[in-house]
């Protein structure tokens, strides 16, 4: 196990220098502007999905915490990638270049990954309780 961690850790560091090298190279326009972004990124991981996480974790039954906690961190990665297409449209000058109506699909995909976790949920609850029966029930005769 000391292994697998010490080599995804150095695989973060190097993604790391990766982006540092990327972030300073001619062609991006305003590093700035970046370094605001990620700035601005660890905020919002940090002051909203971790505390929203976390006091869902700390409010729920212990039985509902782990899928409740994964739906949630689904969710957040789910909007932070179609946040952008939301917040800045931009004009549509070329029809073809986002052509779909993305507001419409990240509900859709809201949808899909909160009624999965009810399903989720909903069967291991049945697993449980095919368990339980089975286990009282008494041998042949």
């Amino acid at each position: 196990m000391k292994t697998l961690r010490f080599a995804a850790g150095a695989a973060g560091v190097a993604a790391m220098a990766l982006g540092a090298v990327f972030l300073t190279a001619p062609q991006v326009g305003k590093p700035l502007d970046v370094l605001w972004w990620l700035g601005g990124a660890v905020l919002l991981h940090d002051g909203v999905l971790v505390p929203v996480t976390l006091a869902a974790g700390a409010l729920l039954p212990p039985r509902l915490r782990r899928s409740a906690r994964g739906a949630l961190v689904t969710a957040a990665c789910l909007t932070a990638v179609a946040l952008p297409v939301l917040l800045r449209p931009g004009p549509r000058a070329n029809a073809s270049v986002l052509p779909l109506d993305y507001g419409r699909n990240l509900l859709i995909a809201l949808g899909a990954v909160t009624a999965l976790t009810v399903a989720w949920h909903a069967l291991r609850r049945l697993l449980r309780a095919c368990r339980g029966a089975l286990a009282g029930r008494d041998g042949p005769g």
